[in-house]
């Protein structure tokens, strides 16, 4: 392809893919997101790579992408994330035929996934981006009391750890899931918990022992 021998194109392809993958799971994009991305994606890989190396990068690539999915929506302490987001530019970084196309590759990659963000205001958000990010917080500064009136009847109440919090994980309370921190320690699945605290959307916890 001529647009290819052009060394900062691979800024737009693969930016744009990155920007349509991520949104994809940031906003409810029925798949078209998914499709666009994937198919730039893998052009950018076609071109540079030979078949043997587009499927392993090709892996690579995808699994810092579900690693990413999975610590958003399961762990959310960011750890999975961070090594998704490492394997993503070693991918891409990788597979360029030069430096310049490479760093090209890879700052299109990173400015592609801040660019994902512009999706949530334009389309529906996906469940997920509601765990990550906690937008339902109200606070002082809008006129709301800094403790969210439902959240406030938690305490005091008794469920399970519905996920390991790390120490951020999800709790279940009265067959409702939320999302919830300990103080810094680690609460591993399917443990009895009791709410200590809520400030906001914050709601702290601590595993319940047997006295």
């Amino acid at each position: 392809m001529e647009w290819f021998e052009l060394e900062w194109f691979s800024f737009v392809v693969v930016g744009l893919g990155t920007m349509f993958l991520l949104g994809e799971f940031l906003v409810r994009a029925k798949g078209i997101f998914f499709l666009l991305g994937l198919g730039l994606i893998t052009t950018y890989f076609l071109q540079y790579l030979d078949p043997s190396m587009f499927v392993i990068m090709g892996i690579v690539y995808v699994g810092g992408i579900i690693l990413i999915f999975v610590d958003g929506e399961y762990l959310n302490d960011g750890t999975l994330a961070a090594i998704g987001g490492v394997l993503m530019i070693v991918s891409v970084g990788m597979s360029s035929p030069n430096f310049t196309v490479g760093t090209y590759a890879v700052l299109g990659l990173l400015l592609g996934a801040v660019a994902s963000l512009v999706w949530l205001k334009i389309l529906p958000k996906r469940q997920l981006w509601d765990k990550i990010a906690l937008n339902d917080r109200m606070t002082d500064d809008r006129g709301y009391s800094s403790i969210n009136p439902t959240f406030k009847a938690l305490i005091g109440k008794r469920g399970i750890a519905a996920t390991d919090l790390r120490p951020v994980g999800r709790i279940e309370i009265d067959e409702n899931e939320f999302s919830a921190i300990t103080n810094g320690h680690y609460i591993e699945k399917g443990t009895p918990i009791v709410i200590k605290q809520v400030d906001g959307t914050r709601i702290l916890v601590d595993e319940i022992t047997e006295e």
